[in-house]
């Protein structure tokens, strides 16, 4: 009988990444999420037991914990829950996994926390330490404490804020934390070690420090980015009087990663972060091809993410705040005061090729109406926040359930016929996006429908505000995919 690996965070970066690993390493995987769909299109998701809970409610962990010989915890709360701080959250979250795994028998928990050094850390940082301690602090369970540095890996935030901030700057004027000494690890190395974890002794309930071989300052990783990409080396002003909240708010700004995900970053900056002891080595052999360095995992990294080879990414991690529940069915709509946008075009392309249009939108490809408004309404996301336009999307082709796109996230996709987008922006309600393709006479129908649920007097003037720019976007919109479709069907008839 196979050992059983509980995982919590399997639809996060890490998590995503270190399922199919434990499955391939001879463990029995289940997975607790809130919402089943989110794994529906992920390779491994016929491979694992998926149950429905959530880390609030202790009787749902307790079932899910049962019979389990090790727990992964690899969630973070990166913002406010409610009338709770994320501190709040982070305590009752990793509270009620410990007692809950005492109270199942569980064999042990890995938890993947972040360097830092003694004395005064950030929120987050400080967090990330607590949640740890009340891991250790519970005597039924052992618990190891993996302590890792920057994680490097294509789709990881860490990368992209400084693939970003590098590409996107010539002259760089930062905080003076860009001189503190920081030890970056490859996620191909963290994997390694969160899979060889579970067969630690028993008797073990410790942290571990975990880093790659390189000790680096924060402008020099800048700049070792700068080489591999082929860019000019950038200079780099250090001021004393850039806060970690102003640095963070320019992160927000001038790079895809959301302010919500840019302050513990930062924070995880302001002091130098470096392994001070690697113990973990007296029971785990290193990786057989030795520690990546960080030019290495860069390498890597951008080799993978020019093929189209990311696994996982920042971009699909859930945003704290954002809509999660899904469109009510159109039955209960009567309980709710609903805006709504209807269009429909006929096309002489395929439903194949009007579907293959749909699929592509957004991202670099854009959203086939008023580009000018579209990039205003991702610059005043950002501004109060939000995660923006430039979010981007993982496949430039191909879209899975629960993944990000831009500013929306999907979540429905019945590939071939139906794309239904959640909003993720910051407005004063609930909003979905609807596509379908679906065959007509010498051709396809093209439907498209927009849907607001506002919330209070704040969302129907937001509605009021926004209708007459209804008419250009979403009928040019509709307009421009069919257009696009046809356009297809001209170029090569025959495409399926």
């Amino acid at each position: 009988m196979n050992p059983l690996a509980v995982v919590l965070g399997s639809t996060g970066y890490i998590g995503g990444r270190l399922v199919p690993r434990l499955l391939d390493a001879g463990y029995d995987v289940r997975v607790l999420v809130r919402h089943a769909n989110k794994l529906r299109d992920v390779p491994w998701a016929d491979r694992v037991n998926v149950m429905i809970g959530d880390l609030e409610d202790v009787e749902s962990l307790r079932e899910a914990f049962t019979g389990a010989d090790v727990i992964y915890y690899l969630v973070h709360s990166m913002g406010p829950s409610g009338q709770r701080s994320f501190e709040q959250t982070e305590r009752l979250c990793a509270g009620n996994v410990a007692r809950a795994a005492a109270d199942a028998g569980a064999g042990r928990i890995i938890y993947l926390g972040g360097l830092h050094p003694e004395g005064t850390l950030s929120r987050h940082l400080q967090s990330r330490k607590e949640v740890g301690d009340i891991f250790l602090a519970e005597p039924r369970v052992p618990a190891i404490v993996l302590q890792a540095g920057v994680v490097i890996g294509s789709g990881s935030a860490s990368f992209e804020m400084i693939r970003q901030l590098t590409e996107v700057l010539p002259l760089m004027v930062a905080p003076r934390w860009v001189r503190n000494k920081v030890q970056p690890i490859a996620i191909r190395d963290v994997l390694y070690y969160l899979v060889a974890a579970a067969g630690l002794p028993a008797s073990l309930n410790r942290t571990f420090d975990l880093g790659g071989p390189d000790v680096l300052r924060y402008d020099e990783m800048m700049n070792g980015y700068a080489a591999e990409a082929g860019l000019r080396r950038r200079p780099v002003i250090a001021l004393p009087v850039l806060t970690p909240w102003l640095a963070s708010q320019w992160v927000n700004l001038v790079t895809p990663i959301p302010r919500s995900l840019a302050v513990p970053l930062i924070g995880s900056l302001q002091q130098n972060c470096v392994v001070a002891e690697r113990d973990i080595h007296q029971y785990i052999d290193p990786p057989e091809a030795g520690l990546l360095g960080y030019r290495e995992s860069l390498r890597l990294a951008l080799a993978r993410e020019t093929g189209g080879e990311v696994e996982t990414s920042w971009q699909n991690s859930s945003v704290r705040g954002a809509p999660s529940d899904p469109l009510p069915s159109d039955p209960q709509w009567a309980g709710h005061l609903v805006y709504q946008d209807n269009q429909q075009q006929l096309t002489t392309a395929t439903p194949q090729q009007l579907w293959q249009v749909i699929e592509g939108i957004g991202g670099d490809n854009g959203w086939y109406s008023f580009p000018l408004a579209w990039s205003v309404r991702g610059w005043m996301d950002k501004i109060v926040g939000g995660v923006g336009l430039r979010r981007g999307r993982l496949s430039p082709t191909r879209l899975n359930t629960g993944d990000a796109l831009d500013f929306w996230r999907v979540e429905q996709i019945d590939r071939g016929s139906l794309l239904r987008l959640r909003a993720e922006m910051k407005v004063p309600g609930r909003a979905w996006l609807e596509m379908r393709a679906e065959e007509a006479e010498g051709g396809a129908l093209y439907q498209q429908r927009a849907i607001f649920f506002p919330k209070g007097l704040g969302g129907r003037l937001y509605w009021l505000a926004v209708l007459p720019f209804h008419g250009v976007i979403f009928k040019g919109m509709a307009n421009r995919i069919t257009a696009a479709a046809a356009s297809m069907a001209d170029d090569d008839p025959a495409l399926p």
